[in-house]
């Protein structure tokens, strides 16, 4: 009997799992909340773009994790022993770059840096960036269209270059103290198997290729007559960072003797090479060609794969298109919405100062409504939009209400708001040709709220199936550790046998319900035309949506 650990770093907290090799069953599990900021994020009042994280908190949630997971496997598993680890994988979100200096350590955790922002860990959704993204969108049209066309053809200000350019402009002082900058999933596994050059990090192609314009078409990275573009200190940079960017058939390293006797673990284990959550989470709920996975969580990001031997076209809108991202053999598509559990947070934290009950409640009150009662429709770019417009200088909207509007129809029209974003994603992607033949969704949303789950396969219109682990991304990255491990450890030599035998389904799906799949048809016309007014696609006649809505919601209610 053999195991391997996943740990899965989240917006608000980090967990580890450990699973057993032959069944992916989860025998032990911890949560660790990052204590710094506001639900572990540090935050700027006078700035609400900004959203950055300690990397202190990143290490204590590791070590506690991994300890706390250990343990319970001990009880609950009579076959299980610390001994008998053969691998532990790193998932994380992203881009989420760290400032390090020339021996691996983040600048924030040095006393001279203590409290300063810029040196913070810069999480995935923050978007100080926005004016050197739209720069960076400007020339690379201009200059490198290749670059480009791989991810969408828009650069985001979530993504690397334009976070590290920010820095530059806005705190000089961090940028020229930081020998070098880490994506945090290829940090953790470096800091595990004791890397004190961050020349020497093995770098993961899925952050590479989908956040840092990396291509091995191009020679890797961008060149320096383009970063220059940008500004010369960036070109400069470039030989500090790395040549080459890996897949997950390469470990990123062994664990060292020091993290080993720290954890509790063998020394010399593999570590496999870090992935974005949604990335090994799509692992871990089985993708394969045909399958689009969606991990509902404070956001929500799609992915799929298509076999590297066939021709993908690049795709305006979305994240990218990057060989190797997600399984070793396919080009990995990634997807997204900016905001999904965080709009629903929101709405009941900060407008209705309420709790987990006031979510359940308001739950229950809007599923007594029938589709098209309620009204209203929402956009769902509280955070922005990430796809397929690619602009985080989008905002929310909430159309229809009346002075008889309440709270529980506002929380269904933006679960619905969220449901209209994902069919915009999947009918994106399938126009470009990527197949779509089901989806298998993941995270607590799904595993939790079947009303959510049911709008989205009756405004989609496709079955919403459920990934059968609750701890989806951690189970992709222990898959991608077993398969490092290898057969000979007890682990397994190939992805395909690996996803097999250590994932599964839930026997729970969702089906459209043809009835309000029709009206949704209706409300879904109305939702694009506020898409592409207020998203500056096309002018669009606003005129009668208003008008559209209360006739719907009265036929409804008739």
């Amino acid at each position: 009997m053999a195991y391997t650990i996943g740990v899965d770093y989240g917006s608000n907290s980090v967990r580890a799992i450990v699973a057993r090799c032959d069944d992916g069953n989860e025998v032990g599990a911890s949560v660790f909340n990052y204590p710094s900021g506001e639900m572990g994020i540090l935050l700027d009042s006078n700035d609400h773009n900004l959203a950055r994280q300690h990397p202190g908190d990143y290490l204590a949630g590791v070590e506690t994790t991994i300890k706390e997971a250990l343990a319970e496997a001990a009880k609950i598993d009579p076959d299980f022993s610390a001994e008998k680890v053969i691998g532990i994988g790193v998932d994380s979100t992203g881009s989420s770059p760290i400032p390090v200096d020339e021996e691996n350590g983040a600048l924030a955790m040095k006393p001279n840096f203590a409290g300063n922002l810029a040196a913070e860990c810069w999480l995935w959704k923050d978007h100080t960036s926005v004016e050197e993204a739209a720069k960076i969108t400007e020339l690379g049209r201009a200059h490198r269209p290749q670059y480009l066309a791989k991810c969408g053809n828009t650069y985001s200000s979530e993504w690397f270059w334009a976070k590290l350019w920010h820095c530059l402009n806005v705190a000089p002082e961090v940028f020229d103290a930081a020998y070098s900058w880490v994506e945090l999933c290829d940090w953790i596994p470096a800091i595990l198997g004791g890397v004190t050059d961050p020349k020497q990090v093995k770098r993961g192609i899925c952050a590479a290729g989908h956040k840092a314009f990396y291509a091995d078409d191009w020679g890797g990275l961008p060149d320096k007559e383009f970063l220059a573009l940008l500004d010369p200190k960036l070109a400069e940079l470039r030989d500090r960072l790395y040549e080459k960017a890996f897949d997950a058939s390469e470990k990123a390293g062994e664990l060292c003797e020091n993290w080993a006797t720290k954890l509790g673990l063998p020394a010399g284990i593999p570590i496999a090479i870090g992935e974005f959550d949604v990335h090994y989470g799509a692992i871990g709920a089985g993708v394969d060609e045909g399958t689009l996975v969606k991990v509902i969580g404070t956001s929500t990001c799609d992915c799929g794969v298509v076999k590297a031997n066939k021709e993908v076209a690049d795709i305006p809108g979305i994240c990218g298109i990057v060989k190797g991202a997600i399984l070793p053999g396919y080009y990995g598509i990634e997807a997204g919405q900016s905001a999904v559990g965080d709009i629903f947070a929101w709405f009941v934290n900060h407008v209705c100062k309420g709790d987990g009950e006031t979510h359940a409640r308001l739950t229950k009150e809007a599923e007594a409504y029938k589709p098209g009662g309620i009204g209203l429709l929402a956009l769902d770019w509280n955070n922005g939009n990430r796809t397929i417009l690619v602009d985080p200088l989008l905002a929310g909207a909430l159309i229809g209400q009346t002075l008889h509007t309440t709270q529980s129809e506002i929380y269904r029209s933006l679960i619905e708001g969220t449901a209209f974003g994902a069919r915009m994603i999947l009918e994106r992607i399938e126009a470009y040709g990527v197949p779509v033949t089901r989806v298998v969704c993941a995270g607590g949303i799904a595993e939790k709220n079947p009303l959510l789950m049911q709008i989205y396969a009756d405004i989609t219109g496709r079955e919403m199936l459920i990934s059968g682990s609750s701890q989806t991304c951690a189970l992709g990255s222990a898959v991608s550790a077993a398969v490092l491990a290898g057969s000979e450890n007890g682990g397994y030599d190939d992805f395909e046998t690996a996803q097999a035998k250590m994932t599964r389904l839930k026997d729970v799906s969702y089906k459209p319900n043809p009835e309000s799949q029709a009206v949704y048809n209706e409300l879904f016309a109305l939702y694009k035309k506020l898409h592409d007014a207020f998203g500056g696609v096309k002018t669009e006649d606003l005129g009668k949506v208003m008008k559209d809505l209360l006739s719907i919601k009265e036929r409804a209610r008739a």
